[in-house]
């Protein structure tokens, strides 16, 4: 499993971009293979982590038109910088087994 961890310093959000993230986070979730999207913001800073089986359904998403477009309203409009991690999942556990990284550990167990 992979988590891709989105972190930005917010320069303005707008109507637009809440309606672009919403139908961002219904595409990834709908199409593209993504299993949780989690997202928040404080003050200034937004994190948004999503999970993903592959590193191909990731690949496939950040070439989507859409996202593209998305992306590069982020740069010019609601963004004053971002970071973008792509980590393999490990190990995850907690107290709800229904999580998706609840039963992901590299050895199976």
């Amino acid at each position: 499993m992979y988590a891709v961890i989105f972190r930005a310093e917010i320069a303005g959000h707008d109507v637009e971009y809440s309606e672009t993230a919403a139908r961002m986070r219904d595409l990834a979730l709908g199409e593209y293979g993504c299993l949780e999207f989690t997202s928040c913001t404080e003050g200034r800073q937004e994190i948004a982590i999503s999970y993903w089986d592959t590193l191909e359904q990731i690949s496939r998403w950040k070439q989507n038109a859409l996202h593209l477009d998305a992306q590069d309203k982020g740069r010019s409009r609601w963004y004053r910088s971002y970071t973008v991690e792509v980590v393999e999942l490990l190990r995850a556990y907690g107290s709800d087994p229904a999580q998706p990284g609840s039963v992901c550990n590299s050895d199976g167990h």
